[in-house]
Protein backbone atom coordinates (compact mmCIF):
# COMPACT_ATOMS: atom_id res chain seq x y z
CA UNK A 1 0.00 0.00 0.00
CA UNK A 2 1.02 3.60 -0.91
CA UNK A 3 2.80 5.70 1.80
CA UNK A 4 -0.11 8.26 0.50
CA UNK A 5 -3.00 6.02 1.29
CA UNK A 6 -1.33 4.79 4.58
CA UNK A 7 -1.04 8.27 5.40
CA UNK A 8 -4.68 8.80 5.09
CA UNK A 9 -5.29 5.81 6.69
CA UNK A 10 -3.61 6.91 9.93
CA UNK A 11 -6.21 10.08 10.08
CA UNK A 12 -8.88 7.50 10.59
CA UNK A 13 -10.99 7.70 10.12
CA UNK A 14 -9.65 -3.08 -17.21
CA UNK A 15 -11.92 -4.11 -16.24
CA UNK A 16 -12.67 -7.29 -18.41
CA UNK A 17 -15.12 -10.37 -18.87
CA UNK A 18 -13.85 -11.32 -15.38
CA UNK A 19 -15.84 -8.16 -13.86
CA UNK A 20 -19.02 -9.20 -15.50
CA UNK A 21 -18.68 -12.70 -14.79
CA UNK A 22 -18.04 -11.82 -10.57
CA UNK A 23 -20.39 -8.55 -10.90
CA UNK A 24 -23.15 -10.45 -12.46
CA UNK A 25 -24.06 -12.56 -9.28
CA UNK A 26 -24.75 -9.12 -7.90
CA UNK A 27 -27.60 -7.32 -10.33
CA UNK A 28 -30.49 -6.69 -9.07
CA UNK A 29 -33.33 -7.21 -12.25
CA UNK A 30 -35.04 -4.27 -12.64
CA UNK A 31 -38.32 -4.23 -14.95
CA UNK A 32 -38.38 -2.90 -18.38
CA UNK A 33 -39.26 1.14 -18.01
CA UNK A 34 -42.47 2.02 -19.30
CA UNK A 35 -43.23 5.75 -20.04
CA UNK A 36 -46.26 6.38 -18.42
CA UNK A 37 -48.04 9.78 -17.37
CA UNK A 38 -45.14 12.44 -17.27
CA UNK A 39 -45.67 15.27 -15.42
CA UNK A 40 -42.49 16.35 -13.88
CA UNK A 41 -43.79 19.01 -11.17
CA UNK A 42 -41.83 19.23 -8.36
CA UNK A 43 -41.59 20.73 -4.99
CA UNK A 44 -39.39 20.62 -2.05
CA UNK A 45 -36.15 22.36 -0.13
CA UNK A 46 -32.48 22.28 -0.55
CA UNK A 47 -29.74 21.28 1.59
CA UNK A 48 -26.17 20.05 1.46
CA UNK A 49 -24.67 17.98 3.78
CA UNK A 50 -21.24 16.82 3.33
CA UNK A 51 -19.53 13.74 4.09
CA UNK A 52 -16.39 12.97 5.80
CA UNK A 53 -14.44 10.41 3.82
CA UNK A 54 -10.84 8.83 3.81
CA UNK A 55 -9.64 11.64 1.61
CA UNK A 56 -6.60 10.60 -0.99
CA UNK A 57 -4.79 13.84 -1.40
CA UNK A 58 -1.97 14.98 -3.22
CA UNK A 59 0.91 17.10 -1.12
CA UNK A 60 -0.03 20.36 -0.24
CA UNK A 61 -3.59 19.32 0.12
CA UNK A 62 -2.79 16.57 2.67
CA UNK A 63 -0.66 18.99 4.60
CA UNK A 64 -4.08 21.41 5.79
CA UNK A 65 -5.24 21.32 8.63
CA UNK A 66 -2.79 18.77 9.77
CA UNK A 67 -2.41 20.66 13.45
CA UNK A 68 -6.08 21.47 13.77
CA UNK A 69 -7.64 20.23 17.14
CA UNK A 70 -10.15 17.84 17.69
CA UNK A 71 -12.64 20.20 19.01
CA UNK A 72 -12.00 22.47 16.32
CA UNK A 73 -12.89 19.88 13.43
CA UNK A 74 -16.47 18.97 15.38
CA UNK A 75 -16.82 22.73 15.74
CA UNK A 76 -16.17 22.95 11.51
CA UNK A 77 -18.15 20.10 10.93
CA UNK A 78 -20.88 21.04 12.81
CA UNK A 79 -21.09 24.71 11.60
CA UNK A 80 -21.26 23.43 8.05
CA UNK A 81 -24.34 20.97 9.03
CA UNK A 82 -26.00 23.88 10.20
CA UNK A 83 -24.92 25.99 7.69
CA UNK A 84 -26.84 23.16 4.93
CA UNK A 85 -29.65 22.56 7.36
CA UNK A 86 -31.72 25.55 5.43
CA UNK A 87 -34.88 25.21 3.82
CA UNK A 88 -38.64 24.53 3.66
CA UNK A 89 -40.37 21.82 4.55
CA UNK A 90 -40.88 19.18 1.92
CA UNK A 91 -44.24 19.25 0.41
CA UNK A 92 -45.82 15.94 2.06
CA UNK A 93 -44.59 14.62 5.58
CA UNK A 94 -42.62 11.83 5.93
CA UNK A 95 -44.23 9.81 8.22
CA UNK A 96 -48.27 10.82 7.24
CA UNK A 97 -50.51 10.83 3.52
CA UNK A 98 -49.33 9.49 0.95
CA UNK A 99 -45.77 9.24 1.15
CA UNK A 100 -43.36 9.36 -2.05
CA UNK A 101 -41.11 6.82 -2.70
CA UNK A 102 -37.45 7.92 -1.26
CA UNK A 103 -34.27 7.35 -3.89
CA UNK A 104 -31.00 7.71 -3.41
CA UNK A 105 -29.16 9.44 -6.25
CA UNK A 106 -25.69 9.49 -6.98
CA UNK A 107 -23.86 11.16 -9.66
CA UNK A 108 -20.78 10.48 -11.18
CA UNK A 109 -18.39 10.44 -14.01
CA UNK A 110 -14.98 12.06 -14.79
CA UNK A 111 -13.85 15.36 -13.47
CA UNK A 112 -15.51 18.05 -14.98
CA UNK A 113 -18.02 16.33 -16.89
CA UNK A 114 -20.54 18.57 -15.59
CA UNK A 115 -21.96 17.13 -12.91
CA UNK A 116 -22.34 19.68 -10.10
CA UNK A 117 -23.38 21.90 -12.97
CA UNK A 118 -26.67 19.54 -14.06
CA UNK A 119 -26.96 18.98 -9.71
CA UNK A 120 -27.54 22.74 -10.04
CA UNK A 121 -29.97 22.98 -12.87
CA UNK A 122 -32.46 20.32 -11.37
CA UNK A 123 -32.33 21.90 -7.89
CA UNK A 124 -33.34 25.21 -9.92
CA UNK A 125 -35.96 23.20 -12.64
CA UNK A 126 -37.55 21.82 -9.51
CA UNK A 127 -38.21 24.73 -7.45
CA UNK A 128 -35.39 24.36 -4.93
CA UNK A 129 -33.29 27.46 -5.92
CA UNK A 130 -34.85 30.37 -6.51
CA UNK A 131 -34.09 32.55 -9.35
CA UNK A 132 -32.86 35.34 -7.05
CA UNK A 133 -30.10 32.81 -5.55
CA UNK A 134 -28.67 31.63 -8.88
CA UNK A 135 -28.73 35.14 -10.13
CA UNK A 136 -26.26 36.01 -7.10
CA UNK A 137 -24.16 32.83 -7.56
CA UNK A 138 -23.34 34.09 -11.30
CA UNK A 139 -22.43 37.29 -10.57
CA UNK A 140 -19.89 36.00 -7.59
CA UNK A 141 -18.88 33.51 -10.49
CA UNK A 142 -18.28 36.20 -12.50
CA UNK A 143 -16.32 38.38 -10.17
CA UNK A 144 -13.67 35.42 -9.97
CA UNK A 145 -14.23 34.44 -13.64
CA UNK A 146 -15.52 31.58 -13.33
CA UNK A 147 -19.18 32.23 -14.83
CA UNK A 148 -20.21 28.96 -16.47
CA UNK A 149 -19.93 27.59 -13.02
CA UNK A 150 -22.52 29.45 -11.20
CA UNK A 151 -24.96 26.82 -11.62
CA UNK A 152 -22.56 24.49 -9.41
CA UNK A 153 -22.55 27.00 -6.69
CA UNK A 154 -25.85 25.45 -5.70
CA UNK A 155 -23.96 22.20 -4.53
CA UNK A 156 -20.03 23.42 -4.21
CA UNK A 157 -20.76 25.67 -0.95
CA UNK A 158 -17.16 24.71 -0.06
CA UNK A 159 -14.78 27.81 -0.80
CA UNK A 160 -12.20 25.35 -2.01
CA UNK A 161 -14.38 23.76 -4.41
CA UNK A 162 -15.56 26.55 -5.63
CA UNK A 163 -12.57 28.61 -6.32
CA UNK A 164 -10.96 24.77 -8.47
CA UNK A 165 -14.09 24.14 -10.03
CA UNK A 166 -13.55 20.85 -9.03
CA UNK A 167 -16.16 18.49 -6.26
CA UNK A 168 -14.03 17.34 -3.34
CA UNK A 169 -16.46 16.12 -1.11
CA UNK A 170 -20.06 14.28 -1.43
CA UNK A 171 -22.73 16.76 -1.36
CA UNK A 172 -26.19 16.49 -0.76
CA UNK A 173 -29.52 18.30 -1.99
CA UNK A 174 -33.39 16.90 -2.10
CA UNK A 175 -35.49 17.77 -4.44
CA UNK A 176 -39.12 16.19 -5.61
CA UNK A 177 -41.02 14.99 -8.79
CA UNK A 178 -44.27 14.04 -8.71
CA UNK A 179 -43.67 10.36 -7.94
CA UNK A 180 -40.66 10.50 -5.76
CA UNK A 181 -38.74 11.83 -3.41
CA UNK A 182 -34.73 12.39 -4.43
CA UNK A 183 -31.62 12.57 -2.17
CA UNK A 184 -29.38 14.11 -4.77
CA UNK A 185 -25.57 12.78 -3.66
CA UNK A 186 -22.84 14.73 -5.69
CA UNK A 187 -19.42 12.19 -6.11
CA UNK A 188 -16.42 13.89 -6.68
CA UNK A 189 -14.53 13.30 -10.03
CA UNK A 190 -11.36 13.81 -9.43
CA UNK A 191 -9.06 10.58 -9.23
CA UNK A 192 -7.72 11.34 -5.88
CA UNK A 193 -11.03 11.49 -4.17
CA UNK A 194 -12.25 8.44 -5.20
CA UNK A 195 -12.56 7.40 -1.91
CA UNK A 196 -15.04 9.83 -1.23
CA UNK A 197 -17.45 8.98 -4.70
CA UNK A 198 -17.64 5.23 -3.08
CA UNK A 199 -19.09 6.54 0.22
CA UNK A 200 -21.21 8.61 -2.05
CA UNK A 201 -22.24 5.11 -4.30
CA UNK A 202 -22.65 3.21 -1.53
CA UNK A 203 -25.97 5.24 -0.52
CA UNK A 204 -27.38 5.10 -3.51
CA UNK A 205 -30.47 3.30 -5.17
CA UNK A 206 -29.81 4.94 -8.63
CA UNK A 207 -26.55 6.06 -10.69
CA UNK A 208 -26.47 8.87 -13.20
CA UNK A 209 -23.30 8.48 -14.86
CA UNK A 210 -22.34 11.76 -16.88
CA UNK A 211 -20.49 11.98 -19.77
CA UNK A 212 -18.99 15.28 -21.46
CA UNK A 213 -19.67 14.98 -25.31
CA UNK A 214 -17.05 17.94 -26.24
CA UNK A 215 -14.50 16.89 -28.73
CA UNK A 216 -11.30 15.82 -26.59
CA UNK A 217 -13.29 16.12 -23.50
CA UNK A 218 -14.96 12.13 -23.96
CA UNK A 219 -12.16 10.64 -24.88
CA UNK A 220 -10.14 11.46 -21.92
CA UNK A 221 -12.70 10.69 -19.25
CA UNK A 222 -13.34 7.19 -21.10
CA UNK A 223 -9.41 5.91 -21.78
CA UNK A 224 -7.55 4.49 -19.04
CA UNK A 225 -6.59 7.41 -17.25
CA UNK A 226 -9.66 8.66 -16.60
CA UNK A 227 -12.45 7.99 -14.31
CA UNK A 228 -15.09 6.85 -16.53
CA UNK A 229 -14.78 3.62 -16.13
CA UNK A 230 -13.82 3.51 -12.56
CA UNK A 231 -17.02 5.31 -11.22
CA UNK A 232 -18.88 3.06 -13.47
CA UNK A 233 -17.71 -0.20 -12.08
CA UNK A 234 -17.55 0.64 -8.21
CA UNK A 235 -21.12 2.29 -8.80
CA UNK A 236 -21.97 -1.66 -10.15
CA UNK A 237 -19.94 -3.43 -7.34
CA UNK A 238 -21.23 -1.24 -4.37
CA UNK A 239 -25.23 -2.11 -5.38
CA UNK A 240 -26.88 0.20 -7.71
CA UNK A 241 -29.59 -1.24 -9.34
CA UNK A 242 -30.09 1.29 -12.24
CA UNK A 243 -28.23 4.14 -13.94
CA UNK A 244 -28.74 6.71 -16.52
CA UNK A 245 -26.01 7.60 -18.84
CA UNK A 246 -26.46 11.26 -19.42
CA UNK A 247 -23.95 12.70 -22.91
CA UNK A 248 -23.80 16.29 -21.46
CA UNK A 249 -22.13 19.42 -23.19
CA UNK A 250 -24.55 18.51 -26.70
CA UNK A 251 -24.73 22.41 -27.07
CA UNK A 252 -20.54 22.46 -27.28
CA UNK A 253 -19.84 24.49 -30.47
CA UNK A 254 -17.46 21.07 -30.88
CA UNK A 255 -20.72 19.38 -30.44
CA UNK A 256 -23.47 21.54 -31.98
CA UNK A 257 -26.33 18.97 -30.74
CA UNK A 258 -24.89 16.39 -33.74
CA UNK A 259 -26.38 13.10 -33.12
CA UNK A 260 -23.68 11.07 -34.62
CA UNK A 261 -21.31 12.13 -31.66
CA UNK A 262 -24.18 11.31 -29.23
CA UNK A 263 -24.03 7.71 -30.72
CA UNK A 264 -20.64 7.66 -31.15
CA UNK A 265 -20.11 8.24 -27.31
CA UNK A 266 -22.69 5.53 -26.61
CA UNK A 267 -21.24 2.83 -28.82
CA UNK A 268 -18.09 2.97 -26.96
CA UNK A 269 -19.54 2.85 -23.54
CA UNK A 270 -21.95 0.64 -24.11
CA UNK A 271 -19.66 -2.15 -24.44
CA UNK A 272 -17.90 -1.41 -21.48
CA UNK A 273 -21.10 -1.30 -19.39
CA UNK A 274 -21.97 -4.11 -20.26
CA UNK A 275 -18.79 -5.44 -18.84
CA UNK A 276 -19.41 -4.23 -15.78
CA UNK A 277 -22.59 -6.12 -15.22
CA UNK A 278 -25.57 -3.70 -16.49
CA UNK A 279 -27.96 -5.41 -18.35
CA UNK A 280 -28.91 -2.91 -20.96
CA UNK A 281 -32.29 -3.44 -21.38
CA UNK A 282 -33.47 -3.30 -18.18
CA UNK A 283 -30.48 -1.56 -16.06
CA UNK A 284 -29.13 1.05 -18.48
CA UNK A 285 -30.70 4.06 -20.33
CA UNK A 286 -28.88 7.11 -22.29
CA UNK A 287 -29.95 10.52 -22.98
CA UNK A 288 -28.10 13.83 -24.77
CA UNK A 289 -28.57 17.21 -22.48
CA UNK A 290 -27.00 20.16 -21.90
CA UNK A 291 -26.69 21.01 -17.86
CA UNK A 292 -25.76 24.45 -18.54
CA UNK A 293 -28.94 25.26 -20.50
CA UNK A 294 -31.22 22.62 -18.84
CA UNK A 295 -31.56 21.06 -22.32
CA UNK A 296 -33.71 17.75 -21.92
CA UNK A 297 -33.54 18.16 -18.44
CA UNK A 298 -37.26 19.07 -17.26
CA UNK A 299 -38.00 20.13 -20.94
CA UNK A 300 -37.32 18.99 -24.72
CA UNK A 301 -35.54 21.15 -26.72
CA UNK A 302 -37.07 20.02 -30.56
CA UNK A 303 -35.28 22.94 -31.96
CA UNK A 304 -31.96 21.51 -31.58
CA UNK A 305 -32.38 17.78 -30.51
CA UNK A 306 -35.30 16.82 -32.96
CA UNK A 307 -33.64 13.50 -33.62
CA UNK A 308 -34.02 12.30 -29.46
CA UNK A 309 -37.86 11.85 -28.72
CA UNK A 310 -37.78 9.85 -25.42
CA UNK A 311 -38.54 11.19 -21.84
CA UNK A 312 -36.58 14.14 -20.27
CA UNK A 313 -34.40 12.95 -17.36
CA UNK A 314 -36.93 14.19 -15.04
CA UNK A 315 -39.91 12.24 -16.52
CA UNK A 316 -37.75 8.92 -16.92
CA UNK A 317 -36.33 9.42 -13.83
CA UNK A 318 -40.04 9.98 -11.77
CA UNK A 319 -41.67 6.66 -13.58
CA UNK A 320 -38.71 4.16 -12.73
CA UNK A 321 -40.63 1.02 -11.02
CA UNK A 322 -40.35 0.72 -7.41
CA UNK A 323 -37.08 -0.27 -5.69
CA UNK A 324 -37.23 -3.68 -3.70
CA UNK A 325 -36.65 -2.79 -0.14
CA UNK A 326 -35.85 -4.51 3.06
CA UNK A 327 -38.21 -3.41 4.76
CA UNK A 328 -39.23 -6.34 7.08
CA UNK A 329 -35.94 -7.03 7.43
CA UNK A 330 -33.74 -6.16 11.15
CA UNK A 331 -33.15 -2.28 11.57
CA UNK A 332 -29.20 -1.20 9.88
CA UNK A 333 -28.20 1.74 9.09
CA UNK A 334 -24.55 2.15 8.37
CA UNK A 335 -23.25 5.70 9.57
CA UNK A 336 -21.69 7.47 7.43
CA UNK A 337 -21.05 10.87 8.95
CA UNK A 338 -21.75 12.12 12.80
CA UNK A 339 -21.73 15.73 14.41
CA UNK A 340 -22.50 17.20 17.36
CA UNK A 341 -25.73 19.50 17.90
CA UNK A 342 -27.15 19.39 21.49
CA UNK A 343 -26.35 15.92 21.51
CA UNK A 344 -24.47 13.29 19.18
CA UNK A 345 -26.68 13.35 15.41
CA UNK A 346 -25.06 10.24 13.16
CA UNK A 347 -25.89 10.44 9.56
CA UNK A 348 -26.73 7.85 7.29
CA UNK A 349 -28.85 5.26 4.59
CA UNK A 350 -31.32 2.81 6.27
CA UNK A 351 -30.65 -0.39 4.65
CA UNK A 352 -32.79 -2.26 6.11
CA UNK A 353 -36.18 -2.48 8.57
CA UNK A 354 -36.88 0.79 10.52
CA UNK A 355 -36.87 2.84 13.83
CA UNK A 356 -38.96 5.57 15.62
CA UNK A 357 -38.27 7.57 18.29
CA UNK A 358 -37.82 6.25 21.51
CA UNK A 359 -36.14 3.19 20.08
CA UNK A 360 -33.65 1.40 21.72
CA UNK A 361 -30.95 0.59 19.20
CA UNK A 362 -27.29 -0.95 19.53
CA UNK A 363 -24.47 0.64 18.72
CA UNK A 364 -21.70 -1.57 16.63
CA UNK A 365 -18.92 -2.89 16.77
CA UNK A 366 -18.55 -1.87 20.13
CA UNK A 367 -22.19 -2.87 21.22
CA UNK A 368 -23.16 0.49 22.84
CA UNK A 369 -26.57 0.74 24.02
CA UNK A 370 -28.43 3.98 22.60
CA UNK A 371 -31.48 5.17 22.82
CA UNK A 372 -33.18 7.54 19.32
CA UNK A 373 -34.36 11.12 20.50
CA UNK A 374 -35.19 12.67 16.98
CA UNK A 375 -35.35 11.73 13.76
CA UNK A 376 -34.68 13.47 10.35
CA UNK A 377 -35.78 12.17 7.09
CA UNK A 378 -33.79 14.87 4.98
CA UNK A 379 -35.05 18.09 6.30
CA UNK A 380 -38.53 16.68 8.11
CA UNK A 381 -38.60 16.25 11.77
CA UNK A 382 -40.38 13.05 11.82
CA UNK A 383 -41.34 10.08 13.91
CA UNK A 384 -40.41 7.06 11.93
CA UNK A 385 -37.66 6.33 9.34
CA UNK A 386 -37.93 3.11 7.17
CA UNK A 387 -35.73 1.20 4.98
CA UNK A 388 -34.03 3.56 1.61
CA UNK A 389 -34.44 6.80 3.45
CA UNK A 390 -31.40 8.94 3.97
CA UNK A 391 -31.86 9.98 7.50
CA UNK A 392 -29.96 11.92 10.85
CA UNK A 393 -30.85 10.47 14.11
CA UNK A 394 -30.36 12.17 17.40
CA UNK A 395 -29.19 9.49 19.55
CA UNK A 396 -28.86 9.67 23.57
CA UNK A 397 -26.08 7.27 25.34
CA UNK A 398 -23.00 8.05 23.33
CA UNK A 399 -20.59 10.95 22.84
CA UNK A 400 -19.93 11.79 19.44
CA UNK A 401 -16.16 10.73 19.71
CA UNK A 402 -17.35 7.24 20.75
CA UNK A 403 -19.23 7.06 16.74
CA UNK A 404 -17.15 6.74 13.82
CA UNK A 405 -17.87 6.26 10.04
CA UNK A 406 -18.53 2.87 9.57
CA UNK A 407 -19.74 1.64 12.83
CA UNK A 408 -23.31 0.18 12.33
CA UNK A 409 -26.53 1.29 14.45
CA UNK A 410 -28.61 -2.16 14.54
CA UNK A 411 -31.90 -3.63 16.51
CA UNK A 412 -30.86 -4.54 19.47
CA UNK A 413 -32.39 -8.32 19.17
CA UNK A 414 -30.56 -8.23 15.93
CA UNK A 415 -27.11 -6.85 15.96
CA UNK A 416 -24.88 -7.12 13.09
CA UNK A 417 -21.78 -9.61 12.40
CA UNK A 418 -18.19 -7.71 13.58
CA UNK A 419 -15.55 -9.53 12.49
CA UNK A 420 -11.37 -8.50 12.09
CA UNK A 421 -10.43 -12.04 9.79
CA UNK A 422 -13.38 -12.94 7.22
CA UNK A 423 -13.17 -15.43 4.11
CA UNK A 424 -13.62 -13.41 0.83
CA UNK A 425 -14.16 -14.26 -3.22
CA UNK A 426 -11.80 -11.74 -4.29
CA UNK A 427 -12.01 -10.59 -7.96
CA UNK A 428 -8.81 -8.93 -9.18
CA UNK A 429 -9.28 -6.15 -12.05
CA UNK A 430 -6.45 -4.36 -11.97
CA UNK A 431 -2.88 -5.12 -10.50
CA UNK A 432 0.38 -5.12 -12.64
CA UNK A 433 2.87 -7.19 -9.63
CA UNK A 434 1.67 -10.26 -8.13
CA UNK A 435 -0.38 -10.78 -4.70
CA UNK A 436 1.13 -12.74 -1.98
CA UNK A 437 0.34 -13.17 1.90
CA UNK A 438 1.54 -10.03 3.81
CA UNK A 439 0.02 -7.76 0.74
CA UNK A 440 -1.72 -4.44 2.36
CA UNK A 441 -4.43 -2.65 0.95
CA UNK A 442 -7.63 -0.21 1.65
CA UNK A 443 -10.69 -2.24 2.15
CA UNK A 444 -14.15 -0.12 1.70
CA UNK A 445 -17.08 -1.93 2.82
CA UNK A 446 -20.88 -0.26 3.18
CA UNK A 447 -19.65 2.83 4.82
CA UNK A 448 -16.40 1.72 6.34
CA UNK A 449 -12.52 1.92 5.59
CA UNK A 450 -10.24 0.05 7.09
CA UNK A 451 -6.64 -1.66 5.93
CA UNK A 452 -6.79 -5.20 5.55
CA UNK A 453 -4.01 -7.89 4.97
CA UNK A 454 -3.97 -11.14 2.94
CA UNK A 455 -3.19 -13.91 5.00
CA UNK A 456 -3.87 -16.06 3.03
CA UNK A 457 -4.72 -17.62 -0.56
CA UNK A 458 -7.17 -20.19 0.07
CA UNK A 459 -8.09 -21.34 -3.64
CA UNK A 460 -8.35 -20.13 -7.01
CA UNK A 461 -12.14 -20.22 -8.51
CA UNK A 462 -12.67 -21.19 -12.68
CA UNK A 463 -14.35 -17.48 -13.34
CA UNK A 464 -16.38 -19.39 -15.80
CA UNK A 465 -17.73 -22.20 -13.56
CA UNK A 466 -17.24 -21.02 -10.47
CA UNK A 467 -15.71 -24.40 -8.91
CA UNK A 468 -12.27 -24.27 -7.06
CA UNK A 469 -9.42 -25.74 -9.54
CA UNK A 470 -6.39 -24.92 -7.20
CA UNK A 471 -5.58 -25.03 -3.82
CA UNK A 472 -3.10 -23.64 -1.07
CA UNK A 473 -1.95 -20.87 -3.51
CA UNK A 474 1.26 -18.80 -3.57
CA UNK A 475 -0.25 -15.84 -5.09
CA UNK A 476 -2.67 -14.68 -7.82
CA UNK A 477 -2.59 -11.74 -10.08
CA UNK A 478 -4.67 -10.01 -12.76
CA UNK A 479 -7.55 -11.43 -14.11
CA UNK A 480 -7.93 -14.31 -11.53
CA UNK A 481 -11.14 -14.74 -9.09
CA UNK A 482 -9.78 -16.34 -5.81
CA UNK A 483 -10.91 -17.20 -2.27
CA UNK A 484 -8.86 -15.38 0.00
CA UNK A 485 -8.81 -14.94 4.41
CA UNK A 486 -8.23 -11.23 5.10
CA UNK A 487 -7.33 -9.18 8.32
CA UNK A 488 -8.62 -6.01 9.51
CA UNK A 489 -5.39 -3.73 10.85
CA UNK A 490 -7.74 -1.74 12.88
CA UNK A 491 -9.47 -4.23 14.65
CA UNK A 492 -13.14 -5.47 14.44
CA UNK A 493 -15.49 -3.82 11.68
CA UNK A 494 -19.31 -4.47 11.13
CA UNK A 495 -19.76 -7.12 8.02
CA UNK A 496 -22.27 -9.56 7.18
CA UNK A 497 -22.00 -12.22 4.41
CA UNK A 498 -22.65 -11.55 0.94
CA UNK A 499 -25.64 -14.44 1.24
CA UNK A 500 -27.02 -13.15 3.94
CA UNK A 501 -27.27 -9.67 3.55
CA UNK A 502 -25.95 -8.02 0.03
CA UNK A 503 -25.49 -4.34 1.31
CA UNK A 504 -22.77 -4.96 4.14
CA UNK A 505 -21.30 -8.06 2.35
CA UNK A 506 -19.69 -6.58 -1.10
CA UNK A 507 -16.13 -4.83 -0.96
CA UNK A 508 -13.82 -2.87 -3.14
CA UNK A 509 -9.89 -3.13 -2.25
CA UNK A 510 -7.65 -0.51 -3.35
CA UNK A 511 -4.21 0.49 -3.94
CA UNK A 512 -1.99 3.02 -4.85
CA UNK A 513 -4.69 5.22 -6.04
CA UNK A 514 -6.57 2.15 -7.92
CA UNK A 515 -9.30 -0.25 -7.42
CA UNK A 516 -7.17 -3.29 -7.28
CA UNK A 517 -9.92 -5.87 -6.61
CA UNK A 518 -13.82 -6.61 -6.02
CA UNK A 519 -14.99 -8.97 -3.35
CA UNK A 520 -17.82 -11.04 -1.43
CA UNK A 521 -17.79 -11.59 2.47
CA UNK A 522 -18.26 -15.80 2.21
CA UNK A 523 -17.66 -16.51 6.04
CA UNK A 524 -16.76 -13.94 9.15
CA UNK A 525 -14.24 -16.15 10.77
CA UNK A 526 -13.35 -14.11 13.97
Amino acid sequence: MSEEERSAFSNKNNVDSLTSSFVKKLNVDAPVFVPSNFSPSAFGATVKCEEKSLKEEKGEEKEEKEDASGDLERAELKAKAKKKRKGKKLSESSDGGSKKEHVNIVFIGHVDAGKSTIGGQLLFLTGMVDKRTLEKYEREAKEKNRESWYLSWALDTNPEERDKGKTVEVGRAYFETEHKHFTLLDAPGHRGYVSNMIGGATQADLAVLVISARKGEFETGFERGGQTREHAMLAKTTGVKHMVVLINKMDDPTVEWKEERYNECKEKLLPYLKKCGFNPKTELYFLPCSGLTGANLREHNPDHCPWYSGPTFLEYIDNLPSFNRQVEGPFRMPIIDKYKDMGTVVLGKVESGGTRKGSQLLLMPNRKPVEVLQLWSDEDDVNQVNSGENVRIKLKGVEEEEVSAGFVLCDVNSPCNVGKIFDAQVAILEHKSIICPGYSAVLHIHAAVEEVIVKNIICLIDKKTGEKIKNKVRFVKQDQLAIMRLECVGGLICMETFKEFQQMGRFTLRDEGKTIAIGKVMRVVE
